[in-house]
């Protein structure tokens, strides 16, 4: 049998690996002190990197941020 009318098209969902990501630079604190927009995530950083004997691995900086 066949129906009667215009057929509609279910659109395709996206998967979760169809998706594109965000991906953010790592930047470590002397990239936050000359940075000419600085974010509070990024002076945060930095205020916690002024201190003896602090170590850190970088904060992500939104400002690189790119889609891959």
């Amino acid at each position: 049998m066949s129906k009667g009318g215009k057929g509609k098209t279910a659109k395709k969902k996206q998967t979760v690996s169809d998706r594109k990501q965000v991906q953010y630079k790592l930047v470590l604190s002397e990239t936050c002190r000359v940075c000419k927009t600085p974010c509070a995530k990024g002076m945060n950083y930095l205020a916690r990197m002024q201190e003896p004997g602090a170590v850190g691995k970088g904060v992500p900086c939104i400002l690189t941020r790119t889609y891959g």
